[in-house]
């Protein structure tokens, strides 16, 4: 009898055991899940501020009463200015542009709340003028999960004319 409940014992504390790594694996497979979906969202904003569509706006960001959008030194006040007057019309008035995200960090505050910072480069021509600019720099992202999507709350880029790094003559 003593052998056959040791032997009970030592199975429901294995079983626990796996139990508890299971809810580890879940909770950083969920993590890896909204890291993905983060990385999504960024994707489709990249798309839309190269071919001015405003609709990867609209579908992942969080349009509230004093939401503000700071880019190039400006800000947009709410998700309608950043859309209008910003994305779309630059299509327009662009020859080309192109937007890189790199190095795309995503660290998460709780289960609600994300920051990213990415590495931004942005190349393109003005029509108008035949102006060409060359930036980089650094642009970061706050997402809050609001039933059960991540919306973008708050966005800041800065970048300035790229320089590349000179290499070293060791």
């Amino acid at each position: 009898m003593i052998k056959q409940l040791t032997i009970i014992i030592f199975m429901l504390m294995s079983f626990a055991t796996l139990a508890h790594g299971d809810e580890k694996n879940s909770a950083q497979d969920k993590k890896n899940k909204d890291k993905q979906a983060i990385v999504k969202i960024i994707s489709g904003i990249k798309y839309g501020w190269e071919h001015g569509d405003g609709k990867p706006f609209r579908e992942n960001f969080l349009n509230f009463k004093g939401a503000r959008y700071v880019e190039g030194g400006g800000q947009n006040k709410g998700l309608d200015s950043l859309v209008g007057h910003h994305v779309e019309p630059e299509k327009d008035a662009m020859e080309y542009l192109n937007l890189d995200f790199n190095d795309i960090e995503v660290n998460f505050e709780g289960k609600t709340f994300a920051w990213v910072i990415a590495d931004t480069r942005v190349k393109g021509k003005v029509k108008k003028s035949g102006y060409e600019f060359n930036k980089s720099g650094y642009q970061t992202f706050l997402f809050r999960k609001i039933e059960g999507a991540w919306k973008v709350v708050h966005t800041h880029s800065s970048s300035k004319d790229y320089r590349p790094k000179k290499k070293s003559a060791h």
